[in-house]
């Protein structure tokens, strides 16, 4: 009977390893500036945080504006592609998070539909850091791009 159990023991082991696994997104994130390359008069995102609320996520975060002054968005949703309401940002209204795989996720942010920014999240082998290439157009439709490094604290 053990032999038996055995198998179907580590079977249910691994489903639940797998199904519980916590989203590398999870917990407080902190930018570190000095690894960061943020174009010259954009606002910046410090400080993330994401929880998990059954199967969505919540993420809270926090920064400053280009002219310096705070900014504060919140953002629910699932991490399948679709779009989901960002609340507090000036510059977009949803946002759609997609997972590529375990260190890689895909992100558009829109304003009434329209693609305001895009990009890539590219997590380091151990998950302590969090790296974001974002692209967008100025107000002139040159494109801008940056590069955001985040440390998990």
């Amino acid at each position: 009977m053990k032999v038996r159990m055995t198998p179907l023991t580590v079977a249910l082991s691994l489903f639940a390893a797998t199904a519980y696994a916590a989203d590398p997104n999870l917990g407080t994130w902190r930018l570190n500036e000095s690894k960061s390359k943020i174009p010259a008069g954009t606002g910046k995102n410090t400080k993330v945080v994401y929880e998990q609320t059954g199967e969505s996520f919540e993420a809270t975060i926090d920064g400053v504006d280009n002219e310096g002054k705070p900014t504060h968005t919140e953002w629910t949703g699932k991490i399948d592609g679709k779009d989901y309401l960002i609340v507090g940002d000036r510059e977009s209204d949803t946002r759609a998070l997609k997972k590529v795989d375990n260190h890689h996720y895909t992100f558009v942010s829109k304003k009434d539909g329209k693609v305001t920014d895009s990009g890539k999240v590219v997590f380091s082998k151990d998950y302590k850091t969090r790296t974001i290439e974002v692209s967008w157009k100025d107000k002139d439709g040159r494109p801008v791009s940056g590069t955001l490094v985040f440390e998990k604290q």
